[in-house]
């Protein structure tokens, strides 16, 4: 366990409720039980200093208020390999986290410096046969939909479950 004040900063888009149980639940029943203790999420930094915080969340706050929930386009499925994901699209998310990511060039990782590629992981950590056959599986029964990103989520990583340091709402006027 590392101490409070060492533990990396994770940033996830917060989903809307119906969309977020959603995603739990076909993560509840593709992800292997033994490694299944995060709800479903979108991640958008992987590390970030925890030593960075104050400024971290004083950015996050400051461009996360005037936004309006996000509408974004779920446009297929990934195959990962050892598992699947749906992809997510949306220009103002790419936008926000190209901000960010400039703000914050000297602090990320290299997996952090790359563009971001949202989606949503509900099975990994299997067997290559059995991800591609839940990935044919999905596939073929999925039509594009839309779910709501209502704001951020900054987590702390503290080597199991994360730790859920504060939320950032999307409350400005959908125009």
């Amino acid at each position: 366990m590392l101490p409070p004040d060492s533990a990396p900063l994770i940033l996830t888009l917060a989903l809307d409720p119906a969309s977020q149980a959603h995603f739990n639940a076909l993560r509840q029943e593709h992800f292997p039980k033994e490694r299944n203790y995060l709800q479903a999420h979108v991640t958008l930094f992987h590390h970030l200093p925890a030593a960075e915080k104050p400024a971290i969340e004083a950015e996050l706050r400051r461009l996360s208020c005037p936004l309006p929930p996000l509408t974004l386009r779920v446009t297929g499925l990934r195959f990962m390999g050892r598992g699947v994901a749906y992809d997510l699209e949306n220009t103002v998310l790419q936008q926000l986290h190209k901000q960010l990511q400039t703000t914050w060039a000297a602090w990320l990782t290299p997996q952090d410096q790359q563009r971001l590629k949202p989606h949503i992981t509900v099975q990994n950590k299997v067997n290559p046969a059995v991800a591609r056959a839940l990935h044919a599986e999905l596939a073929e029964q999925f039509t594009p939909f839309e779910v709501n990103g209502t704001g951020l989520h900054l987590w702390a990583y503290r080597g199991g479950p994360w730790e859920k340091l504060q939320e950032f709402a999307f409350s400005g006027e959908v125009a």
